[in-house]
C-alpha cells in the first residue's frame, strides 16, 4: 500500500487562519514536500476551538496519511485539557516529524509607558491596584499563550485579564490598535518590523540567553523580576495514530529531507524558528510523550479547568 502512497494530493492542515506564524511555516514546507512526495501538498487553514476543529477534521478522515496536521502542544496536548467540547486525546495522534521550536516574544502595546520587563511588572502592579488590571491576548482558552499569561500572573501575584482570540494574527492587530495591553506570542520576523516602526514594543524574548538571531532584544533572564520565566514551543507534523507504519515512514523520511533543504532552512530561520534535527519515529514517540507530560504538569499547576 505504502508503495503507492501518495497517489493523490496530500492536505497539510494548519489549525489557524492565514497570517500567523503557523501558516507561514506550512507555506515554506509545502513546495519541497510536494516535490519529494511527487504529489501536490495543499495547505488548508482551519481555525477555531484552540486548534480543536482542525484536529478533529484530521481524526474524522481515514488513517491513510492524506491529512497531515501541522500541530504543537497547544492544540494537541492543551486543547483537550482546556476545552470540554474537544473529545480527542493527545494519544490519538502520532508525531511523524518535528519542524522546530518557536521562540516566545514579550509584546506590549506601543504606548505603554514601559521599557523592559521590570518596568512592565511595576506598571502592571500599579494598574491592578488602581482596579485596571492589564489585559493579555492568547490564541484561545487553555492555549499555551493563555497558560503563560496565567503563569505570569501567578508568579508575580499581579491580577491580569485574559482575552482569547482565534489566532495570533487577529491578536496582533488588536495589540497594534491598543485594544489589549500585552501578548506573550510566538515570535515572527513581522514583530521585529512592527517594533522598528514603533507600532508595538518587544520587551524580551522568553529565552535563557540572548540569541544572535534576535540580539536586539534581551532574554527574559536579564530581568530582575522574571529570571526563570523561560519558555518555547515546538511544532511538528502529526497523523492519526492508526496510520499504517509504512505510510508514516514515507512521511517521516520525506519531511527529514525537507528539513535539510537550504530554502526551507533559510525560510524557517528568517521566521526565527529554531530548526529541529530530523528524528526517527521511535525518537519522536518519546519526544511527544515527554512533551505531553510536561505540558499537562503546567496545566495542573495553574489549575486549568475545561471550559
Amino acid at each position: 500500500m505504502a508503495q503507492s502512497f501518495p497517489s493523490k494530493p496530500v492536505s497539510l492542515v494548519v489549525p489557524y487562519p492565514a497570517g500567523g506564524v503557523s501558516d507561514v511555516i506550512a507555506r515554506i514546507v509545502s513546495p519541497p514536500l510536494s516535490k519529494k512526495l511527487g504529489e501536490a501538498v495543499i495547505v488548508e487553514n482551519i481555525g477555531g476551538a484552540s486548534g480543536g476543529i482542525a484536529a478533529q477534521k484530521v481524526l474524522n478522515a481515514p488513517a491513510d496519511g492524506y491529512l497531515v496536521m501541522q500541530g504543537s502542544p497547544n492544540e494537541l496536548i492543551l486543547g483537550p485539557l482546556a476545552n470540554s467540547a474537544i473529545k480527542f486525546k493527545s494519544e490519538d495522534f502520532r508525531l511523524v516529524q518535528m519542524i522546530g521550536s518557536v521562540q516566545i516574544a514579550f509584546l506590549v502595546r506601543s504606548d505603554m509607558p514601559v521599557k523592559d520587563v521590570d518596568s512592565f511588572l511595576a506598571f502592571a502592579k500599579k494598574s491592578a491596584q488602581e482596579g485596571k488590571p492589564l489585559s493579555y491576548a492568547s490564541v484561545g482558552p487553555g492555549s499555551f499563550y493563555h497558560l503563560l499569561g496565567e503563569q505570569l500572573s501567578k508568579e508575580t501575584k499581579i491580577p491580569m485579564t485574559h482575552v482569547p482570540y482565534k489566532g495570533a494574527g487577529p491578536a496582533l492587530q488588536d495589540l497594534i490598535g491598543g485594544q489589549i495591553d500585552f501578548f506573550l506570542a510566538p515570535y515572527g520576523k513581522s514583530h521585529d518590523e512592527l517594533a522598528k516602526q514603533g507600532r508595538i514594543k518587544i520587551l524580551a524574548m522568553l529565552n535563557s540567553k540572548r540569541l544572535e538571531s534576535v540580539k536586539d532584544y534581551p532574554a527574559v533572564t536579564e530581568s530582575k523580576g522574571l529570571k526563570g520565566f523561560v519558555y518555547s514551543i515546538w511544532t511538528g507534523y502529526f497523523v492519526k495514530k492508526d496510520t499504517p507504519e509504512p505510510i508514516m515512514q514515507t512521511l517521516n523520511k520525506a519531511l527529514a529531507v525537507v528539513l535539510e533543504d537550504p530554502a526551507v532552512k533559510s525560510g524557517l530561520d528568517a521566521n526565527s524558528l529554531m530548526i529541529a534535527k530530523p528524528l526517527s519515529l521511535n525518537e519522536l514517540n518519546k519526544v511527544y510523550g515527554d512533551g505531553t507530560a510536561q505540558f499537562r504538569a503546567i496545566a495542573k499547576s495553574i489549575n486549568l479547568q475545561p471550559q
